[in-house]
């Protein structure tokens, strides 16, 4: 087992302050992911943030990383091809509810099944915030918003469930009003062989006011209390379903499963940018003056 060697947090802080509104979720999810990057060790140069549309998406650009800021709802694939181009780069995917849940949920769901070695990190605030207070897909039903002015008649998606359901292998919900365990939670998800879902609660302080810190605190409770297993899928997909008066946080899900990497003949011998291109200098400048 390689050692691991914990880095200083300030080598993450972006040259960029964010511009999120003051009190929002994502300052306290912006200081877990820095924290988690610091304390596995992975260098700046080896970290990519990819990123779709939205206040969450924005984070890319407020951490000293690589940094892709994507098409609304695609930043699964972007960050896909940018995995399985170079898997050696820690990619890990940030984004909102409605980006990943709403408009990207396609690509989330095969990503998952395929269990990629990358991890998605969805500030999930139960609103579209960019655009001013609209139902999410995690909007709970009957809350009043911009779009559901006499309360929202839609069921709202259950994220850490249907994770669970569909292949992914570590499966976790935080809050960033506890952000000491949500960088533990993403430090386990950016080191977890597999694909990491981390559902977070991040309070929209601005469009959601009934999804408060306050709400929150009053129910949330951490599930590593309570000696909780997270081996045991149908126990997990239970406990995932707990809402209302109480909420868990912390890792519902983990199991250890071949990864989609492992199954290519191609991607066994390695990153694809290190990987012989087969042909001689002559013919690939061929082949670039033929493109440009």
């Amino acid at each position: 087992m390689a050692t691991v060697v914990e880095l200083p947090v300030e080598m993450f802080k972006g040259p960029v302050d964010p511009d999120w509104c003051p009190g929002c979720g994502d300052f306290g999810v912006l200081k877990a992911v820095q924290t988690a990057a610091a304390k596995i060790g992975v260098e700046p140069h080896n970290l990519l943030m990819v990123s779709g549309i939205g206040c969450s998406s924005n984070l890319p650009g407020f951490i000293h990383a690589y940094g892709i800021h994507s098409l609304h709802g695609r930043s699964v694939p972007v960050a896909t091809g940018a995995h399985l181009a170079n898997s050696d780069l820690k990619v890990v995917i940030t984004g909102g509810d409605g980006d990943g849940y709403g408009i990207g949920i396609g690509h989330l769901i095969h990503a998952m099944r395929r269990n990629l070695d990358v991890t998605y990190i969805v500030m999930d605030n139960q609103i579209y915030g960019l655009t001013t207070g609209q139902a999410s897909p995690t909007t709970m039903k009957t809350h009043r918003t911009k779009s559901t002015p006499t309360g929202n008649a839609e069921l709202p998606l259950n994220p850490v469930a249907l994770a669970i359901t569909v292949g992914a292998t570590y499966v976790a919900r935080g809050f960033s009003g506890e952000n000491k365990q949500l960088a533990d939670l993403i430090a386990g998800g950016m080191s977890h062989r597999g694909f990491a879902l981390i559902d977070v609660f991040s309070p929209c302080v601005t469009y959601n006011k009934v999804n408060t810190y306050p709400w929150f605190k009053e129910r949330v409770y951490k599930l590593e209390d309570e000696g909780w297993d997270p081996s045991d899928a149908m126990k997990s997909v239970t406990k995932a379903f707990e809402w209302g008066e109480k909420i868990p946080l912390g890792v519902i899900y983990k199991d250890e499963q071949p990864i989609y990497e492992d199954s290519d003949p191609v991607l066994r011998k390695g990153p694809l940018v290190k990987q012989p291109m087969g042909m001689s200098n002559s013919l690939f400048k061929e082949l670039i003056e033929e493109m440009t």
